[in-house]
């Protein structure tokens, strides 16, 4: 808990709002990093490293001019986050086009076609791979200029900047240079990193908001130096002139090292005095800051790198058959080129020419019978550009485009939209959609992710006696469990409460029902007094600010997280009012037991020792009113525990402990509340070793500080502890029954004790009753005993020992039961984690895991987390999901193939940090049965479809190669060949990407089972690919052999005349456009209008494209000109292959579809015949087609209950 932090009133939080704000001095609050910090530097502690590498930087205040300053040569502070410039963005742009191995083997062709190797002319192979490649980098540029007005936006915002004597000007953000002097006014942000000098307030300290850089919400106070907090007017800085040093440019935004000298004195400097770019000033009428780090050296932009590129596995496969297309491509060139020289060498023989009509005894190189190899050589090099049609020019930027919209769809899902925080989903990218459909194990986090993360008051323990009679989701489920009313406890006797009694909690943040300490009763109780100082401690420890609103008087708290919002309501309610702080003191309103009326309290606030991770605990050192100083504690059992003094009660810390325990068990998050009072020469040794921490200049400052305040929060006396529910999310269960149906593992990865993650997994049915629970812990008497001994080495070995063993025996309870319907749930504690992680266990512990219906870690830190997701995506080789809502989820999503980010209360890190943005952890379900197969049904038919389409076309041109003897003549005029993947075939594959839909959004989440066509990757197997190439191979022959034999020799029109070339290559193009938009026709599952219109429209401006193209004269339409009108269009015999051939080309796939929709029929195909015979009302048969779905081996409550009436069944069959 960062002191200070939150968003205290104008007066610094209860001091006034408004005009009448006072100026207030903080200078003793803000212990760890704020407060006095004008010591000069000392000795104490490790050398500075001022000046050494990495802290070389040099800044003179107020003087920017100055020589020094000019040849320190520093970047200005002009940002821009564009990918390209404008000298750049031809280059760089064509580079990354030509980086994918299609494009780059259609710009080879390109140029080949401008020298007499080309089958076609030069502009019908140039025309199309410019479209392609001119569409893909308009969306580049596009992109890139959305960025760039962005940045323009930026640069030219204004702020104040001293000219000279004192007078300050307005001047655009880009012109500011290092050493510059600003002052930033209230609601501002930031134009650079500043050193903050003095503000409004006499202490130099202000507030800040930093949702532009870590996503918080919460405001954070900073304060400047003591020495420079006079600087209150524009005219103090006429001669105020410093030299600071400190550390070079770095990405770190939460610390910072340096000095600085002022009037020849040197003060050390800390990430307190450092306001960063992009965050905002808010309750603060302004601020006077130096510009430290500009433009791409401040630290935000050092923080600003891409995230981890992802590929799909589909995008991964593509890349294979492109491969798989090139080798084809390059083998039948260099057949069709070994069988060219040969019939070449051949054509001259003892001066008789075989194919005379090609001239062999007056001829070029290219048909020269007398250097035959040659020959071969060069018809190879043009048999590569003319099969080049094998490969779908615009495969790439086709589903570039479908993927942008099918990321829109999300985007607008009304039905993802959270409307009390006004968050829809977003797809922060478009490259994993079809991944979305293909999710073998989600790995999430706990807090904020599966709960709501805000926080009720609920329980507490204090002196020995447990209060609270609120009831938690988690004893529901148990009591549930149980098939018991809710059961409850009341001191020490348990009472029963039915549902109906249950009331909810008015006061948000506050769910605590006990009337023996309720409305002043604790005055009563036999441990008043320690009652007294558990809600006093409460009421004082916390960093928290007060709000009052000034039209109803409604007293509020800005806070650093939920708990701490939980605490102070709760003081509050209970009789303790937290409702001013000052700079230097803290006041609560609070019973007096003798008067029985409200007395204010005021305790004078010396230091704050603030929470951290490695902490777990923050404590403040306060005075009362006595003059007794006072340390006040709150933090981990893990952590608190080993602090308590010797002479604390034994029997008050069992009790505590077991009443830990049961909160544990109720799901709560728990925290020990303990005190000290310290003598004046304690405290006195304590804050001067303090101060000297805080002001050291060292890179392990935070270190130093840690050190000192762990020796005080020692010997503390303790008073009890608490307990607060963090709810469940609404419809957690259900979504996770659904994910669980549709066959995708669970894992939770949590911070939290093992207890509370375990009965968490009961309220959400990730465990259930009967589901048997292995355990993988290092609590054993043998090893707990063995770590009392402290021989490290033994301890170490023992816990890998019993880890290996832990696992061993785990995998054979699971082969035991192999053959049976038991569920099995994994439950591993942080430090067991640590070692099955390691390299010689990590893959043991893969196939345990793997083995359970859920996995549940516990207390796992961030690292870990992003350990395990990397273990279960390398080691399953299957997509991996995880979503989280906090930055101790980061490196877990940018780990996993698709990373979710909540937007929830812990800020927007995940988020920042994510693929898919969603607000809450329902919309998972929807994201992925519905979004995620219908994206992957898309992607994987249209990939397919662009093959057979091009293989159809590729294998006539071959087939009339084969015929001409390989001479590289083309069947099609050059326009033809140019227009076929760019005009008549590609619209609608692009339909299919965007509107296709085997089943209705309604049937996806009815029969959750659909979503394994995804993970199995049946629609995206190498047996789908490859029956899609033989269907192009097969329609190709059809094609070509019915127009050839049927137009051989036949009078094609009533004038007698036979077919040529032109009329046969119009002709057979022209069945070649029916076959592959019908087989569309055929392939798609859900037609819209749309489809209707790029299908038949498709074919449409074919016969049109025919007609004008003919209208051309010769010298441009070759030898299209007049085919359609004069020759094919008057001829029934041309309609009549037309059509004859569309049929026998699609038949066979017509009739395997129908025989496997009839009698073979995938899952997708059962729902469309439930849908297409009205069955979808019909219970039984509807339950009969999901029943495949809901197995008693998997968690959820629908496998629950499954697994309930199991048992009673077996029950009933002994008896």
């Amino acid at each position: 808990m960062n002191g200070g932090h939150g968003g205290g009133g104008g007066g610094g939080g209860g001091g006034g709002r408004g005009k009448n704000k006072k100026r207030l001095r903080f200078s003793n609050i803000y212990s760890f990093q704020c407060g006095k910090a004008s010591f000069k530097n000392n000795d104490d502690f490790s050398p500075s490293p001022i000046g050494g590498l990495g802290f070389s930087r040099v800044v003179y205040c107020n003087d920017p001019d100055c020589f020094e300053a000019e040849i320190q040569n520093y970047v200005d502070n002009y940002v821009s986050t564009t990918k390209y410039t404008i000298a750049t963005f031809l280059p760089k742009s064509l580079f990354e086009q030509f980086r994918r191995v299609a494009n780059f083997y259609f710009l080879v062709s390109g140029i080949l076609s401008f020298t007499s190797l080309t089958p076609y002319s030069s502009t019908s192979a140039v025309v199309p791979l410019f479209i392609v490649i001119g569409a893909t980098m308009v969306k580049e540029g596009i992109e890139d200029w959305r960025r760039q007005q962005q940045d323009i936006e930026v640069n030219n915002r204004k702020v104040k900047v001293h000219q000279r004597n004192g007078l300050f000007d307005y001047t655009e953000w880009k012109n500011l240079r290092v050493g510059d002097i600003v002052r930033v006014e209230k609601d501002g942000f930031f134009p650079a990193d500043l050193l903050l000098l003095s503000s409004s307030y006499e202490d130099a300290i202000c507030y800040v908001e930093t949702m532009n850089l870590d996503g918080e919400t919460n405001l954070k106070l900073k304060q400047g130096l003591e020495v420079t907090s006079f600087l209150h007017e524009d005219s103090n800085f006429q001669d105020s002139k410093m030299i600071i040093k400190c550390e070079d440019p770095n990405s770190n935004l939460y610390q910072f090292v340096g000095s600085m000298e002022f009037h020849n004195e040197q003060y050390s400097l800390a990430s307190q005095q450092l306001l960063l770019r992009d965050s905002k000033l808010r309750n603060t009428d302004y601020i006077y800051g130096a510009v430290i780090f500009t433009g791409h050296d401040t630290k935000v932009m050092q923080n600003a790198t891409d995230p981890p590129s992802k590929r799909s596995r589909i995008e991964k496969r593509m890349d294979k058959i492109i491969y798989l297309l090139f080798f084809a491509l390059f083998l039948i060139s260099f057949l069709g080129s070994v069988i060219f020289g040969i019939t070449t060498e051949d054509d001259l023989d003892n001066g008789q020419m075989k194919r005379w009509y090609l001239r062999p005894d007056s001829t070029t190189k290219y048909f020269d019978p007398k250097d035959a190899p040659t020959a071969a050589i060069l018809h190879f090099l043009t048999a590569l550009m003319l099969y080049g049609y094998f490969i779908p020019i615009s495969l790439y930027v086709s589903i570039e485009i479908v993927k942008v919209l099918q990321s829109i769809f999300i985007n607008q899902d009304v039905l993802m939209y959270y409307e009390e925080t006004d968050k829809p989903a977003r797809a922060r990218t478009s490259n994993l959609n079809e991944e979305l459909g293909q999710v073998d194990t989600i790995l999430s986090d706990k807090t904020g992710t599966l709960t709501c993360n805000s926080m009720e008051f609920i329980k507490c323990s204090v002196g020995g006696t447990t209060y609270g009679r609120g009831i938690t989701e988690v004893e529901r489920a148990m009591d549930r469990r149980k098939g018991s009313p809710m059961l409850h406890w009341k001191g020490n006797v348990r009472e029963v409460f039915e549902d109906s009694d249950v009331t909810h909690a008015k006061v948000k943040g506050f769910n605590f029902k006990d009337e023996r300490i309720m409305n002043g009763n604790w005055v009563n109780e036999a441990n008043a007094d320690v009652i007294q100082k558990f809600f006093r401690l409460l009421a004082v420890c916390h960093t928290a600010i007060p709000e009052e609103d000034e039209n109803t008087g409604k007293v509020t708290y800005e806070a650093e997280s939920p708990d701490e919002a939980a605490f102070v309501i709760a003081a509050r309610e209970l009789g303790f009012e937290f409702h001013k702080r000052t700079q230097g003191t803290i006041s609560i309103l609070e019973l007096d037991p003798v008067s029985n009326n409200k007395v204010e309290r005021q305790y004078k606030l010396l230091n704050v020792l603030e929470f951290n991770s490695s902490r777990k605990r923050m404590s403040v050192i306060v005075k009362d009113e006595e003059g007794k100083i006072l340390i006040l504690c709150k933090g981990a059992d893990s952590v608190m525990f080993e602090r308590l003094a010797a002479e604390n009660g034994s029997k008050l810390e069992i009790k505590t402990k077991e009443h830990v325990n049961e909160y544990a068990d109720a799901g709560l998050r728990t925290l020990i509340i303990a005190y000290r009072e310290l003598d004046e020469a304690k405290y006195k040794e304590f804050d001067q070793k303090f101060n000297s921490a805080k002001s050291s200049v060292t890179a392990d400052r935070d270190t130093l500080i840690e050190d000192v305040a762990d020796k005080i929060e020692r010997d503390l006396i303790l008073l009890g502890a608490t307990a607060v529910e963090d709810k469940l999310q609404n419809g957690v269960p259900d979504c996770i029954d659904k994910l669980a149906q549709a066959g995708i593992k669970l894992w939770v990865l949590t911070g939290d004790k093992m207890e509370t993650a375990i009965n968490i997994g009961f309220a959400c049915s990730l465990l259930r009753q009967g589901m048997q629970q292995i355990i993988i812990t290092l609590d054993s008497a043998e090893i707990l005993a063995l770590e009392k001994e402290g021989d490290k080495a033994a301890v170490i070995k023992a816990h890998k020992d019993s880890v290996r063993r832990q696992i061993i025996d785990g995998k054979s309870l699971l082969k035991k039961s192999s053959a049976g319907s038991e569920a099995f749930a994994l439950i591993v504690d942080g430090k067991s984690l640590a070692y099955a992680l390691e390299d010689d266990m990590k893959m043991k512990f893969l196939d345990l895991a793997i083995g359970c219906a859920s996995v549940i870690c516990c207390r796992s830190s961030p690292k870990q987390k992003a350990l395990v997701t990397a273990l279960v995506k390398l080691g399953t080789k299957k997509t991996t999901l995880a979503i989280g809502d906090g930055a101790n989820d980061v490196g877990m999503l940018q780990e996993a193939d698709i990373g979710i980010g909540l937007s929830g209360v812990e800020g927007m890190q995940a988020v920042m940090s994510s693929d898919i943005a969603i607000a809450q952890f329902r919309y998972l379900e929807r994201l992925l049965l519905v979004h995620g197969h219908w994206c992957y049904r898309r992607i994987s038919s249209m990939i397919c479809y662009f093959f057979y389409k091009n293989i159809t076309f590729g294998i006539t041109l071959f087939l009339f190669e084969a015929t001409a003897s390989f001479s590289a003549q083309t069947a099609y005029n050059d326009w033809f060949l140019a227009l076929y993947n760019v005009i008549f075939t590609s619209t609608p594959v692009l339909a299919m990407g965007i509107f296709d839909q085997d089943v209705s959004a309604r049937f996806c989440l009815q029969f959750p089972l659909l979503y394994q066509e995804g993970v199995q990757n049946v629609l995206f197997s190498w047996r789908r690919i490859i029956g899609w190439m033989c269907n192009g191979v097969y329609s190709g022959i059809i094609i070509f052999v019915f127009c050839a034999r049927g137009l051989d020799n036949q009078a094609f029109n009533s004038e007698g005349k036979t077919v040529n070339l032109d009329i046969f290559g119009a002709s057979m193009y022209t069945c070649i456009v029916w076959v592959v938009n019908l087989q569309m026709a055929l392939s798609i599952s859900y037609f819209t209008l749309i489809q209707h219109i790029t299908i038949w429209g498709s074919i449409a401006i074919w016969y049109l494209f025919l007609l004008i193209y003919g209208a051309i004269p010769p010298s441009i339409s070759t030898n299209a000109y007049q085919v359609f009108i004069e020759t094919l269009a008057p001829s029934p015999f041309y309609w009549i292959i037309t059509l004859f051939v569309t049929i026998s080309a699609l038949i066979p796939y017509f009739t395997y579809k129908a025989i496997q929709m009839r009698f073979f029929p995938m899952y997708h195909g059962m729902i469309q015949w439930i849908r297409a015979e009205g069955q979808f009302n019909d219970p039984e048969y509807c339950d009969m087609v999901r029943e495949r779905s809901i197995r008693p081996t998997t968690v959820g409550c629908t496998a629950r209950k499954v697994a309930s009436s199991n048992r009673g069944s077996k029950q009933k069959g002994k008896h």
